[in-house]
């Protein structure tokens, strides 16, 4: 049996080219800003990096020394060669997300760090919202035309999963404005993130149901000051190749102390 994948790798790298020519990589520079900020607050040297993206000029002139990495189906990672990989703002659109996770891992040495940067469930919830009502009244039913996103609650499952150690996720809610909604979906061009899934329409957008769109838009979520909100929800997610020098569970029943002496309490043991 044929599976579908998600992404359509053709589509999102004609719109990556395209957005080359005008790029607004303004949230690749907070993600490079909160990478930046992650490692210093980690207590190790990093001397052979690896960042694996879609837009490489951009982390190259971020991270100069890192080796930089086409976000493919395969990537071109030698296995145990990096002490760090992040992958950046470009997890969302693989058709294997755990096998990017497992690929990146597997090119860590001992004890090196996987640092990931990717957009989630929360992001473009009012133009998803928006081009859905537009498109139900339109033709009564509805096309994929916003990519889905995972919700993080479901991501440290992932990174165990890939056999990684000591995971953590956190998110990063931004709340951006935009005069409207014609000119957010033009960022998302010059950003590179406009519809690449493989079950899109080929058609265009009918001009009377994107204009219906916006007026929804406008009226769902507009501001006092004639704007409109776009939200992106930015999650980090850090974890660490398996090493013998890291903390270790201990074996259940092992503990030499009781929990009720260490809080100081009085233990009532249960009625059989």
């Amino acid at each position: 049996m044929t599976q579908t994948l998600l992404t359509d790798r053709a589509a999102l790298t004609r719109n990556r080219l395209r957005a080359q020519r005008a790029p607004a990589l303004f949230l690749h520079e907070i993600a490079a800003d909160e990478v930046e900020d992650r490692l210093t607050l980690v207590n190790k040297s990093f001397t052979a990096p690896a960042v694996v993206t879609g837009f490489p000029h951009f982390w190259q002139s971020r991270l100069p020394e890192a080796r930089i990495v086409a976000d493919d189906e395969v990537l071109m990672l030698e296995p145990g060669a990096h002490d760090l990989v992040i992958l950046a703002l470009c997890l969302h659109w693989a058709n294997d997300p755990v096998g990017q996770l497992i690929q990146a891992r597997r090119a860590l040495r001992p004890d090196g760090l996987l640092l990931a940067a990717l957009f989630g469930g929360g992001t473009l919830h009012e133009l998803r919202s928006a081009l859905a009502q537009a498109e139900a009244e339109a033709s009564g039913g509805l096309s994929p035309r916003v990519l889905p996103m995972a919700e993080i609650r479901d991501l440290g499952a992932l990174m165990q999963r890939a056999g990684l150690t000591l995971p953590v996720a956190d998110t990063l809610p931004l709340r951006t404005s935009y005069a409207d909604p014609l000119a957010l979906m033009r960022d998302l061009r010059a950003m590179g993130e406009s519809n690449a899934m493989s079950a899109r329409h080929r058609a265009l957008t009918p001009r009377r149901m994107l204009y219906r769109a916006c007026d929804i838009y406008s009226q769902a979520f507009g501001m006092d000051d004639g704007r409109i909100p776009a939200t992106f929800e930015m999650i980090f997610l850090t974890g660490w190749a398996p090493d013998a020098s890291q903390p270790q569970p201990l074996r259940p029943g092992s503990a030499s102390a009781r929990l009720a002496d260490a809080l100081g309490a009085v233990e009532t043991p249960l009625k059989d």
